[in-house]
């Protein structure tokens, strides 16, 4: 009787009005498994006819066995469903073993920018849009060139380029690194290591957030809090601060409050740069800090809410300029001069369990659309300015089935939102929340808007191409970029590709149509 309710209850997790994610299928089927399992080695160990003997030899060989796989395997990696990924447990990590970094020199200049730079998380506007480039769609007929392809230290961190040069952030071994690579030819120009490391077994090894490229300089904030302003013609460090140290703080300790690390990618704001501070898990906290971009030297703080993994961002909401923040469990809006919040509203989630991850997208007018994973459910604010310190927010509609956005974020293209809803693509008319399509399972991967086409970075590593329409989901072509589990946003400067994953990255040209 018990394994038949176990079997029912493992098919009714799979049914689709079920409102719960992949991961939490996954690790419910594993619950009610082992549940199972133990059962039936139970009745057959106290219960069943068999011979002592038997019962024995059988109960000690499995014992004997679960005891050899402790001692030989080691979770190496979870997926975004939570698919545990085994290895020997003397296998040596890749990020230990790549070779230390070399750098070749030679002149890098960010501060000359062009058209096609891609100078921070998620382009040049924060919103996973470029709608200037087109990309030719056949591409039997015009192929994706392979320039380089390249090992590279573990992070979860994405390209920023500017005027011919990359960065990226990587782990390799004990010490956290700002890399700059040539685009054109994959050489290491230059880089900055600090010696710190974050590593959690959910969340793999490595930095999370993306560099932001400025006026020459390159901005970063590491796993573990450290905030540099790096030279980008050599990479030397400007100023810097420890966030953790401020706060007295060990990354140990840290990990209790922001389970897996610290992933805000720097913003610019007018002459400040403005990352999340938070704080420990028992404490007083901070919302963002703004510093000054050229010293260093903290301009103001703000907020009393624990740091989420969400990037603050610039908005302009019923006419008035802000800073938008996710935070832990609510959105904040801040001045951008002075940090003080203009209006808040609350959004569930917690930081060491269903954690806030996707961007708010600020709409034109006065709407904001939210959205995250872990069967919370999207929704779309209204934020009205009613002069002075006045502010009303309404909610205008929240939806359990749709931008169920784990890892990634929003594209928004006219009048509707397309995203990996959890793991599939989905386009979700904004005036309502209604779902037009849904198709193609690419896993918890990552989307950017090109033109009038999805460009998709699978969790599997490849890449494929969607219109996007909002009367259907059209796959126009695709390839493999990558091996292994890509959770990295891919970056695309003019025509070149850059993608990477915790293990390698690679650089493709793409062949440009007309509008």
């Amino acid at each position: 009787m018990a394994l038949c309710l176990v079997m029912i209850a493992i098919v009714r997790l799979m049914q689709p009005h079920v409102n719960l994610s992949k991961a939490d299928v996954n690790v419910a089927s594993l619950v009610l498994g082992l549940i199972a399992s133990i059962t039936l080695l139970v009745w057959f160990l106290r219960r069943s006819g068999y011979s002592t003997a038997l019962r024995r030899s059988v109960g000690w060989s499995l014992l004997a066995i679960l005891l050899v796989l402790i001692a030989m395997l080691r979770i190496d990696h979870v997926s975004g469903d939570l698919i545990p990924r085994f290895a020997w447990r003397w296998q040596t990590r890749a990020d230990r073993t790549i070779a230390p970094a070399t750098a070749t020199g030679g002149l890098v200049d960010l501060a000359t920018t062009s058209e096609d730079d891609f100078p921070q998380f998620l382009g040049p506007q924060r919103d996973a849009v470029l709608p200037d480039i087109h990309l030719q769609t056949d591409w039997e007929r015009y192929p994706p060139g392979l320039l380089w392809r390249i090992d590279v230290g573990a992070a979860w961190s994405a390209f920023a380029a500017v005027n011919g040069f990359a960065v990226t952030m990587e782990q390799r071994g004990d010490q956290e690194l700002v890399t700059c690579y040539e685009i054109a030819t994959g050489r290491l120009l230059w880089f900055h290591a600090e010696t710190t490391r974050h590593q959690t077994v959910l969340g793999g090894v490595g930095p999370r957030s993306t560099p932001t490229i400025h006026e020459g300089r390159v901005y970063t904030l590491g796993a573990t809090g450290i905030l540099l302003c790096l030279d980008g013609a050599t990479g030397q460090v400007l100023w810097r601060d420890d966030i953790l140290a401020r706060q007295g703080l060990t990354p140990q300790q840290d990990l209790q409050g922001i389970a897996w690390g610290r992933s805000a990618s720097p913003l610019i704001v007018d002459d400040l740069v403005v990352v999340p501070w938070g704080g420990p898990a028992a404490g007083d906290k901070v919302s963002l800090a703004a510093y000054d971009h050229q010293t260093g030297q903290v301009v103001w703080t703000a907020g009393e809410y624990q740091a989420a993994y969400a990037s603050p961002t610039l908005a302009t909401l019923d006419g008035v300029r802000q800073i938008l923040s996710v935070n832990q469990d609510v959105v904040t809006s801040h001045d951008p001069a002075t940090g003080s919040v203009l209006w808040q509203a609350p959004w569930p989630g917690n930081s060491t369990s269903n954690a806030s991850v996707s961007q708010p997208v600020a709409l034109p007018g006065d709407r904001v659309l939210l959205s995250k994973g872990y069967g919370i459910r999207a929704k779309m604010l209204q934020v009205r300015h009613a002069g002075r310190d006045q502010w009303s927010v309404d909610e205008l509609w929240n939806a359990s089935r749709v931008l169920q956005t784990k890892f990634t974020n929003v594209v928004v293209l006219d009048q509707y939102a397309y995203a990996l809803h959890d793991g599939i693509l989905q386009c979700v008319r904004l005036s309502d929340g209604q779902q037009q399509w849904r198709g193609g399972r690419y896993g918890q991967g990552q989307v950017l808007g090109v033109g009038r086409t999805l460009l998709v970075q699978a969790e599997s590593g490849d890449i494929v191409l969607v219109a996007a329409r909002p009367d259907q989901h059209e796959e126009l072509a695709s390839f493999p970029a990558l091996e292994g589990m890509t959770w990295n946003n891919p970056c695309l400067y003019g025509r070149y590709l850059l993608v990477r994953n915790a293990e390698q990255a690679a650089c493709f040209e793409l062949e440009l149509a007309s509008p």
